[in-house]
């Protein structure tokens, strides 16, 4: 059973930058494609991005194309998201997810079943 710890969310003002890491623990990091989701207040929860176990592979929603990027640490067995630019619309709560099946790379929403707490990002205008 893997265990997800999200950290580096907060308040920031529109067009600022924050970086959230995740801290993965349990099983063996680099074999699973990871991702990050947000849902906001009264939302579904949304695929953020996505990068695959290879690190050969990444996918963004078409809403932060060219201002997050995400990126993996094997050997600190952690997850990034570096979020440029940031609009009030990306306030939500950020969650980290890990694949459920090693070395599987499609990276699809219904990959990801196990999740992090959330840390909360808030956009200020």
């Amino acid at each position: 059973q893997v265990q997800l710890v999200e950290s580096g969310g907060g308040l920031v003002q529109t067009g600022g930058s924050l970086r959230l890491s995740c801290a993965a623990s349990g099983r063996t990091f680099s074999r699973y494609s990871m991702a990050w989701f947000r849902q906001a207040p009264g939302k579904e929860r949304d695929l953020v991005a996505a990068v695959s176990w290879s690190t050969l592979n990444t996918i963004y929603a078409d809403s932060v194309k060219g201002r997050f990027t995400i990126s993996r640490d094997n050997a600190k067995n952690t997850v990034y998201l570096q979020m440029n630019n940031l609009q009030p619309e990306d306030t939500a709560v950020y969650y980290c997810a890990a694949d459920s099946i090693m070395y599987r790379d499609t990276l699809t929403r219904a990959d990801f079943e196990s999740w992090g707490q959330g840390t909360q990002v808030t956009v200020s205008s």
